[in-house]
């Protein structure tokens, strides 16, 4: 579970993003990420007996993304994040299959798939869904995952690829740029005992798709 201030410190960043106010408030920041570091080092563990793929000792430092924005080509000027995100999986840099927690007040989610992959790999990724439909399908349909998950499909082309039948069935899936499934989570979740508990099997729920996408990028 976490601490309530560490939400509130989260939301204060999002009223207050500056370089002086965070700077006044670098204990918080750091009280804070001590906190959400605790959290990612109890959920690597009990990730990995779910993954296998993923290492059971690594560094939680590694896995908790930075509060730093890169401004350099935004218009958007805020010097800071009002997020604390978190990425899992086999490589560090996110150039790959993982999974994802999201913690910001009101808009929390967990997420499991393969955001923006570079061309080679959506290429490999539409093959893999072409070639096995029925067990792209079968994952999403899946009770559990339909239930608590939910396949984006914002990220999309708006013609079909090259090389693939626009009358094609299933041609809305091979349109896809991104393969994510994400489910949100309520602030109240964080302050629960059981909260890892609930990310872990939440993160079970959707690792179907992260084996069936990392298989496809590593054929």
């Amino acid at each position: 579970m976490l601490k309530k201030e560490t939400l509130n410190f989260i939301k204060d960043v999002a009223e207050n993003n500056n370089r002086e106010w965070f700077a006044e408030n670098k204990s918080r920041y750091e009280e804070a990420k001590t906190d959400v570091l605790t959290l990612v080092a109890s959920i690597i563990p009990e990730l990995a007996k779910v993954d296998p793929a993923l290492s059971a000792d690594a560094d939680p430092k590694k896995s908790l993304m930075r509060i730093y924005r890169d401004i350099r080509f935004s218009k958007n000027k805020d010097p800071y994040k009002n997020n604390f995100g978190m990425w899992f999986s086999t490589k560090k840099g996110g150039n790959e299959p993982g999974y994802y927690l999201h913690i910001q007040p009101g808009k929390s989610f967990i997420a499991g798939g393969y955001w923006m992959p570079d061309a080679p790999h959506v290429k490999l990724i539409r093959q893999e869904i072409d070639y096995n439909i029925d067990d792209f399908k079968g994952i999403i349909n899946d009770k559990d995952f339909k239930n608590n998950f939910q396949l984006g499909v914002g990220n999309a082309l708006k013609n079909a690829p090259k090389g693939y039948d626009p009358a094609d069935p299933n041609i809305e899936f091979l349109k896809l740029k991104s393969f994510e499934a994400t489910m949100p989570l309520s602030d109240a979740e964080f302050f629960k005992p059981a909260l890892v508990n609930k990310l872990i099997s939440s993160f079970k729920t959707v690792q179907p798709l992260v084996v069936f996408l990392r298989n496809a990028i590593n054929q």
